[in-house]
């Protein structure tokens, strides 16, 4: 098996041993994304700011492996206030559309003061 590890451009190595993006074959896999700004400072706000973030992040990681969010294919989600699921799912409807990946979302603990994690799975799209 091929692990191909990749970092997205101008952001901060992470401090604990994960890679941000692995690339095996055509699939591509991120880490958990959470609301860190390119410096490493968590975004000021709520869960929509954090998922706006997220959001971003997550798409930095999807651009190293040469993606988009419009190739992923699986999505898991984890919020620590089910309660707030229609902010998250408001932001996230606004960044994928019809066919949407497979989703999972759960509810968690996270530490300091992060309120949501996204991890993705994607499909390198065919080369023209």
């Amino acid at each position: 098996m091929v692990r191909d590890a990749r970092h997205p451009e101008g952001f901060a190595r992470p401090t604990v041993p994960l890679s941000s993006v692995v690339v095996s074959g055509d699939l591509v896999y991120t880490s958990g994304q959470v609301a860190f700004d390119p410096d490493g400072a968590l975004v000021p706000g709520g869960l929509e700011e954090q998922t706006a973030q997220v959001f971003e992040n997550l798409r930095a990681c999807l651009a190293a492996a040469g993606c988009t969010l419009d190739d992923v294919i699986k999505v898991n989600a984890y919020l620590t206030d089910l309660g707030q699921f229609d902010v998250f799912n408001r932001v996230y409807a606004e960044r994928f559309s019809e066919p949407y990946p497979a989703r999972t979302t759960v509810g968690v603990k996270l530490a300091g003061g992060l309120l949501v994690e996204v991890e993705a799975v994607a499909h390198i799209p065919a080369r023209q």
